[in-house]
């Protein structure tokens, strides 16, 4: 007896993505900021200039070498980036779900919308 993968298992598995991705990224976002406010929490801000974004939170060699030593801003920012994966993984199960379905004007949308997404990541321009 085979059981076939219906489109409410889809469905419940894109669910169960969402919820994990969000509550992953909270935690991660969470822990960062509790380490963060360990170690500045006492710090004088001095508003009088503006002090921008480090530079080892711009890019992912920086962040995972914040993650190791421990950095609160680049958990904090890996915690963001999962939360901005989360929806883009969803689009790829979704694509999974209508190749398997063997709905191809779906899955073709879908591609399209993944190609829209990967294409502006990697250019840099949104819109």
């Amino acid at each position: 007896m085979t059981k076939k993968f219906k489109d409410t298992d889809m469905q419940a598995v894109i669910g169960w993505i969402l919820r994990a991705g969000v509550l992953v990224s909270m935690s991660v976002i969470f822990i960062g900021g509790v380490i963060y406010l360990y170690r500045h929490g006492y710090t004088h801000v001095d508003y009088s200039k503006f002090v921008g974004v480090p530079d080892f939170v711009s890019n992912p060699a920086g962040i995972i070498h914040g993650i190791i030593t421990l950095r609160g801003r680049a958990i904090i920012q890996a915690g963001i980036v999962l939360l901005i994966a989360t929806p883009v993984i969803r689009v790829v199960f979704s694509a999974i779900g209508f190749i398997m379905e063997k709905d191809f004007l779906y899955t073709g949308i879908t591609m399209l919308v993944l190609l829209i997404i990967l294409a502006s990541m990697i250019s840099g321009h949104a819109g």
